[in-house]
């Protein structure tokens, strides 16, 4: 089985590239993220044209996740209140849902959780306290599904790189966000010491793999990148794991999203 995940940065401006990406690289999920559309506009007819089911959770403009699935998924749930509310309340949770990021389901035994994480803009503002807030919720979410299954690979656009050598240059970059010692540390107590596995460092230890460049000062080109995009799998669900690859094809494409795909591949059988 091979589960793919992909900021696309607008679905309806990627939508041709989704399509023609999915007809070479038929996985049976792909995970996106940054869908920038509400869900009455979500272009579903052009994907379920190739053979996919779309689910969404999206909102104007900003944000906004899918799942794009070879197969019917079940127990498709959005936000993090589905999950959570109950426990840690309500209105705690309604913040942090405003924001369209978080959307799961199931196929067979397996959980698929795809997230958006927050950018946080910058060290020390409202929208990183915001960020630092948002994954210390989603400890609790994925606390909260691990107790349903075991069998859970967390994907998506996380807006951190996890090491110094996932960043091109990591010189001065200690109060840099996406690499910052809270947002390492909070990444670390919301996933890995749940015993998730950053499964992409399953397969490789070498440094500049990256899943992010900035359109600016030809950054793709030279590779001035940082390795943002992982898929994370629960402590029984990583030993089945055949590999883990980025596709920078994408990337090189005209008019392209600022990232490209990653995908794993588990031997579920």
């Amino acid at each position: 089985m091979k589960i793919a995940t992909w900021n696309v940065n607008s679905i309806r401006s990627r939508l041709d590239h989704v399509v023609q990406w999915l007809g070479a690289n038929p996985v049976d999920v792909l995970c996106v993220q940054e869908t920038k559309v509400t869900d009455q506009e979500f272009p579903r007819s052009a994907i379920e044209a190739i053979g996919y089911q779309v689910y969404y959770s999206g909102q104007k403009s900003y944000n906004g996740v899918a799942l794009i699935s070879r197969a019917p998924l079940e127990e498709v749930r959005a936000g993090f209140a589905p999950v959570v509310g109950s426990i840690v309340g309500e209105a705690v949770v309604g913040e942090l849902d405003e924001q369209k990021r978080v959307i799961s389901g199931r196929w067979d035994n397996l959980q698929i959780v795809n997230l958006y994480v927050p950018n946080g803009s910058e060290v020390g503002s409202e929208k990183y306290a915001y960020k630092l807030r948002w994954l210390s919720m989603l400890r609790d979410y994925l606390q909260t599904l691990l107790l349903q299954s075991p069998h859970v690979l967390v994907c998506g656009d996380f807006n951190i790189a996890p090491e110094d050598r996932d960043i091109y240059n990591p010189t001065g970059k200690a109060n840099h966000i996406m690499a910052s010692p809270a947002e390492r540390t909070a990444l670390q107590q919301a996933i890995l010491e749940l015993g998730f596995v950053d499964t992409f460092r399953q397969f490789s230890e070498e440094p500049e793999q990256f899943t992010w460049w900035d359109y600016r000062a030809a950054a793709f080109r030279r590779n001035m990148g940082w390795r943002i995009d992982h898929h994370y799998l629960s402590p029984q669900l990583s030993p089945v794991a055949i590999g883990c690859v980025i596709d920078k094809t994408p990337r090189t494409w005209e008019k392209p999203s600022d990232h490209t795909p990653v995908i794993v591949e588990l031997n579920l059988s």
